[in-house]
C-alpha cells in the first residue's frame, strides 16, 4: 500500500503569521544543512548548545538564553518595573527557552515570572504562563523576530527602553548562551539512558514490547468535559494535569467519577492532581488522566516500541452527561482527536528541538514503523474505537447507512492516519452485534443501546462453548447464562470487512458479539488476511485460536499481575509455530479500564524493588517521581502510564524471565502481522 501524506497541524501560531513561520523554518532548516548541522536521533532536550547566530528557530528548546538588542547592543534585564533594555551581558537576566510548539517559547525567568503582552502595548511579568507570556519566533537571517500569540504584535522596545509591543516588523533580537537560569517546572522521567539507534537499513528483528490499546486522546471524548486532565499542555504539567471544575471541592459532585471508580455515586476524593499528585491519576480513577507525555516518555526509555492509539467516542453517553464543550457525532470527535494526536507529535518534537527529532512518532505503514524504530523512537499506531464508526447508525432494526458512506468514511480515517478499527463497539450496530456487558456496568450500557438503537440487548443459547458476557436482568429479564447476542455479521458488516481488507487495514475483533465475530474471522480465513488482533480481552477461546492460526496478534488486557500471567499462559499454548511468536498488552488507559493494582502479597512476596533494568538491560529504571510524590508500584499499582515499566518487573517476579521475553517479541511479532496484511 502507498503511504499518505500526513495532514499538518498546527496549535495556536497567528494566521496571517504562518506563510512567514513555515518559509522561514525551512529557509532555515536549509542554512544549517549547508553549514553541517547535525539532525539529531531522539535524544535528551537539554543537551545540545545554543549557537551564536539565529538560523534554527528550533535549536533554542530547554536552553538558557539572555536576550540581546542587536539595534542598541543591549540586553533585556528584569527590574522592580518589569523589563528593561539596558544591561550588559554580565548583568542581563537568563531565561529558559520553554517551547510551547515547534518555533514558539517561554521566557521562563529565574523569579518564575515571564515576560508577557500585557494592555497598552506594554510588557509586564507574568507568573501564569499562557497565551499572553507565548512568543513565536521567526528567523531574521542573523537575528529573530518574536511574536505574541495572543495579541500577534511583534516584542519591541519603546523609547523609554522598556520592552513594549508594536505592529511594525521588529527583527532585532539575539539569544545568545547564558548559566544561571531556572528550571520550568516539569514531570521527571526516572530512566538513566537511552534507546539505541539500530540504523537504518539493518534486517534486524526489533525488540521491545507493544501497547496494541490505549487512548491518549480520550481527554476530548464525551463531550470534552468528562475527563480531567490531558496527556500534555502548551503551558506544561502545571495548566494539563488539573481537576475537572465540577469535581471541586473534593469530588462530591463527580458522579461519574464515584459510580465508576467506587460503584457509589456518592463519594469524595482529593481533587489535586498537580503538584503533589495526592488526588490522581490512581489505578482505579478511571476519569483523570493517565497518559501524561511525559509518562509515555519513560515508557518508551524503558523499552516501550509500538503504541496503538485508538481514537474513541461514545455519542450516547456523550449526549446522555450533562456537561460537554465537543460535538458528540463520532467523526467530529475523531477528527478532533486525530489533529490532537499530531499537535502532540508537534509538541514533543519541540521539546526536542525540532521537526522530526522527538520520540514520538505517528506512521501510516510497517516500513515506516521499523524505520521510527530504528531511530531509537517510539512508532505510534493510530486506531479508531468508537460505537457508530462513519457516522453509520442502526435504529429500531434499520441500518441506516450504506456502503458509498462506508467507503467515504473510511478513505476519510485512512487519510487521518488511521490503520486500525474496531467495526462493532459497546451497542448494537449497522455491521454487527456487540459482545455485551455483565454487572452494572452491562445495565448503564444496555441503556446507551435502547438510547441508539430503540432496542435492548437480545440474547439466545450459544452456538457451542463459547459465550457473551451475560448483562443483568433491568426493565428486561435475561437468563443466567452463559448467552450469546442474538445479533451477528450484517452484510454492510460482510462489506467492511472486506473493504478494511482491501485497503491493508488491522481489523480490531473485540467488542464483537461470538456470532458477529465467528462471521468476520470466516471472510479473513477465506481471504488468508493476517491484519486481525484481539487487542485487550474482549474475545472468546475459540476465536483468539483462529486469529493466532491466521497469523494475527494478540494482546491481553493488562490487568493484574497474576490475571495477566494467566492469559499469556493460554496465548503461548495455542501459539501457532508458522509465525514469530510474540505478545503484546492492551493497558486501555483513559478507556474507563482500571489499571493494573498492585499484588496484594507484593509487599512481602517477592516485591519490586528500585532501581532495575529494563527487560534488555539497557537503562537503569528509577522508582517514579511528580515533584514530591514517590510511585511505589507495590502500593499504589499502574497509577499512570509510566508506571507499566514496573508492571512488567512485577510480571517477571512472579512469572520468570520468559514472560518478558515473549513481551519484548511482541513489538517484531506485531509489525510482522501488519507486513503480511499490508503489503499484498
Amino acid at each position: 500500500m502507498r503511504d499518505e501524506p500526513r495532514p499538518r497541524v498546527r496549535v495556536s501560531v497567528p494566521s496571517k503569521r504562518r506563510l512567514t513561520i513555515r518559509t522561514a523554518a525551512v529557509s532555515a532548516l536549509f542554512l544549517s544543512a549547508i553549514v553541517g548541522s547535525r539532525v539529531a536521533s531522539a535524544a535528551d532536550p537539554n543537551n545540545a548548545t545554543v549557537k551564536p547566530a539565529a538560523t534554527d528557530i528550533y535549536q533554542y528548546a530547554g536552553e538558557c538564553v539572555i536576550v540581546r538588542d542587536t539595534w542598541s547592543n543591549k540586553y533585556v534585564i528584569r527590574d522592580t518595573l518589569g523589563y528593561a533594555v539596558n544591561a550588559k551581558a554580565k548583568t542581563a537576566t537568563p531565561f529558559r527557552m520553554q517551547a510551547t510548539d515547534l518555533g514558539s517559547y517561554l521566557l521562563y525567568g529565574p523569579d518564575a515570572t515571564m515576560p508577557a503582552a500585557a494592555g497598552a502595548g506594554s510588557v509586564a511579568p507574568a507568573l501564569k504562563a499562557d497565551a499572553n507570556a507565548d512568543w513565536v519566533l521567526t528567523s531574521g537571517g542573523a537575528t529573530l523576530q518574536l511574536t505574541s500569540v495572543a495579541t500577534r504584535q511583534n516584542l519591541s522596545v519603546a523609547s523609554s527602553g522598556r520592552l513594549a509591543q508594536s505592529g511594525a516588523p521588529n527583527a532585532r533580537w539575539r539569544l545568545d548562551a547564558a548559566d544561571g537560569c531556572a528550571t520550568f517546572p516539569e514531570i521527571a522521567v526516572n530512566v538513566d539512558g537511552l534507546p539505541v539507534p539500530l540504523g537504518a537499513g539493518r534486517a534486524i528483528d526489533v525488540r521491545g514490547y507493544v501497547d496494541t490499546h490505549v487512548h491518549v486522546s480520550a481527554f476530548e471524548f464525551l463531550g470534552g468535559l468528562f475527563h480531567c486532565g490531558r496527556p500534555w499542555s502548551r503551558y506544561g504539567a502545571a495548566d494539563a494535569l488539573t481537576d475537572c471544575p465540577d469535581h471541586a471541592p473534593d469530588g462530591t459532585f463527580a458522579f461519574a467519577e464515584n459510580l465508576l471508580s467506587t460503584g457509589n455515586l456518592f463519594g469524595t476524593h482529593s481533587i489535586h492532581g498537580w503538584p503533589d499528585f495526592d488526588g490522581w491519576p490512581r489505578h482505579d480513577s478511571l476519569t483523570h488522566e493517565g497518559t501524561y507525555w511525559k509518562a509515555i516518555e519513560r515508557a518508551w526509555r524503558g523499552g516501550l516500541r509500538i503504541l496503538v492509539t485508538d481514537l474513541v467516542e461514545n455519542r450516547a453517553l456523550c449526549e446522555i452527561y450533562w456537561l460537554k464543550k465537543n460535538p458528540c457525532g463520532d467523526m467530529d470527535s475523531l477528527r478532533l482527536q486525530a489533529r490532537d494526536l499530531y499537535a502532540l507529535q508537534d509538541y514533543i518534537d519541540a521539546q526536542f528541538k525540532g521537526p522530526g527529532r522527538g520520540f514520538f512518532r505517528i506512521v501510516k505503514s510497517p516500513t515506516e514503523a521499523r524505520a521510527v524504530i530504528a531511530d531509537g523512537k517510539l512508532a505510534v499506531v493510530i486506531g479508531v474505537e468508537t460505537s457508530q464508526p462513519f457516522d453509520c447508525l442502526y435504529r429500531d432494526g434499520v441500518e441506516i447507512c450504506s456502503e458509498a458512506q462506508i467507503d467515504r468514511g473510511l478513505q476519510e480515517l485512512w487519510d487521518l492516519g488511521v490503520r486500525s478499527l474496531f467495526p462493532v463497539h459497546k451497542f448494537d450496530n449497522a455491521f454487527g452485534g456487540a459482545m455485551m456487558d455483565g454487572g452494572v456496568t452491562g445495565i448503564l450500557v444496555n441503556i446507551g443501546n435502547v438510547y441508539m438503537t430503540g432496542r435492548w440487548w437480545e440474547v439466545d443459547a450459544c452456538p457451542g462453548t463459547d459465550s457473551d458476557n451475560t448483562p443483568l436482568s433491568f426493565l428486561v429479564t435475561y437468563p443466567s447464562g452463559p448467552v450469546c447476542n442474538v445479533r451477528g455479521l450484517t452484510s454492510l458488516g460482510e462489506y467492511l470487512i472486506n473493504r478494511m481488507i482491501d485497503k491493508g487495514m488491522v481489523i480490531e475483533t473485540d467488542h464483537m458479539s461470538l456470532r458477529t465475530r465467528a462471521s468476520a474471522l470466516t471472510i479473513l480465513e477465506s481471504r488468508g488476511y493476517s491484519g486481525v488482533i484481539t487487542s485487550h480481552g474482549w474475545t472468546d477461546a475459540t476465536s483468539r485460536q483462529r486469529i493466532q492460526a491466521l497469523g494475527g496478534f494478540v494482546g491481553p488486557y493488562a490487568s493484574s499481575t497474576n490475571d495477566y500471567i494467566a492469559e499469556w499462559q493460554k496465548a503461548a499454548a495455542t501459539r501457532s509455530s508458522a509465525y514469530t511468536w510474540g505478545i503484546g498488552f492492551g493497558t486501555d488507559t483513559n478507556g474507563l479500564g482500571a489499571q493494573p493494582a498492585p499484588r496484594p502479597d507484593a509487599s512481602t512476596n517477592n516485591p519490586v524493588v528500585y532501581p532495575f533494568l529494563s527487560g534488555d538491560g539497557a537503562v537503569t529504571i528509577q522508582q517514579s517521581q511528580w515533584n514530591t510524590r514517590l510511585w511505589d508500584f507495590n502500593l499504589t499499582g499502574a497509577a499512570h502510564y509510566g508506571l507499566f515499566l514496573d508492571w512488567i518487573e512485577d510480571l517477571k517476579h512472579v512469572a520468570g524471565p520468559e514472560i518478558v521475553d515473549d513481551l519484548s517479541h511482541g513489538a517484531e511479532a506485531y509489525l510482522q502481522m501488519w507486513e503480511r496484511a499490508f503489503v499484498r
